[in-house]
């Protein structure tokens, strides 16, 4: 076997180790087609030109399914330290310019993007006046995934509904909400007069649970009812009140144009109810990139009068 030299790394291979690792990340070459944005059949080429480009068998792919060969798996490895290195590489440079420049990577939970309360179109609108050159990344996802990513340092800040401070991040309240107990119009429960509806009535209907550990306010309120389904997000928890089969607590300024229409109902008296409040957040550094230094400033502008 003749001696192989790779040679010059270059920019095309970089963007081929980069559809590599989305593959990898995603286990196979079906499921990296949403987040790359191109075909089943361009990512198989890339791959394919890689590993010729490399002399190596990076992974098998069949009816067996997809797996990386040891050398696939080395290649993962060093492929993960080389695009940290240039994303460090790159912030490096970016913090050293004079205007912010790179990624902003923002997460939000459920609604809360859309909640006039938090801001959130003033406060990118407010942003991306002042640094024209940042490129925003933001996803949808639950409070918990949120604290993950932030922590495990693959985003730059959070909006989300929080039940818990973590001491490792930085919290900026934006609003709360008081979440309140409802059923649907097909439910039972909709039918019968405010007296009539005691705790022992409705610990017996089937409820809702957040998908996280609640504060102790809130688990008090859940710990003596009928738990048989869990949503964390509210647009799920809300087709389940009202399908009828189901309550849960939604927070009062989410659920109240159903009200209105008379779709839901709240139901317990108002002493079924616990505060919830929603953040941005950030992780706590002693030097912020400046993309997530000018949101903090951003964040605080918009709102320094809020109360917890």
């Amino acid at each position: 076997m003749k001696n192989y030299s790779l040679g010059q790394v270059g920019d095309f291979e970089i963007k081929q180790l980069r559809i590599f690792k989305s593959v990898v990340d995603n286990g196979g070459f079906s499921a990296a087609e949403t987040e790359l944005n191109i075909s089943r059949s361009t990512i198989s080429i890339h791959i394919s030109n890689l590993e010729s480009r490399l002399n190596l068998t990076l992974c098998r792919r069949g009816r067996a399914g997809f797996a990386l060969t040891r050398e696939g798996a080395k290649i993962y490895e060093m492929t993960n330290k080389i695009l940290d290195s240039l994303d460090e590489f790159r912030d490096a440079v970016n913090e050293m310019s004079q205007n912010p420049a790179g990624n902003l990577r923002i997460l939000v939970s459920d609604s809360t993007s859309l909640d006039p309360r938090a801001k959130f179109p003033e406060m990118l609108s407010e942003f991306f006046t002042l640094a024209p050159e940042i490129t925003l990344q933001s996803e949808v996802s639950s409070m918990a995934e949120i604290e993950r990513m932030l922590l495990n340092d693959e985003i730059d800040a959070g909006l989300a509904p929080y039940h818990r401070q973590l001491p490792g991040l930085e919290y900026y309240h934006l609003y709360s909400d008081v979440c309140r107990l409802y059923c649907g119009k097909t439910n039972p429960l909709f039918e019968l007069d405010a007296d009539e509806i005691t705790d022992e009535v409705v610990n017996q209907y089937t409820a809702i649970q957040p998908g996280l550990k609640p504060n102790n306010e809130a688990n008090e309120q859940l710990s003596s009812m009928s738990l048989q389904g869990t949503a964390y997000f509210y647009e799920t928890r809300l087709a389940m009140i009202l399908s009828g089969k189901f309550i849960a607590f939604l927070p009062e300024a989410y659920a109240q144009p159903y009200v209105e229409k008379g779709q839901l109902k709240q139901v317990g008296g108002d002493d079924r109810c616990y505060n919830l409040g929603t953040a941005a957040i950030v992780k706590k550094r002693a030097q912020q990139n400046k993309q997530t230094e000018l949101f903090q400033q951003i964040i605080q502008r918009f709102h320094e009068s809020a109360e917890q």
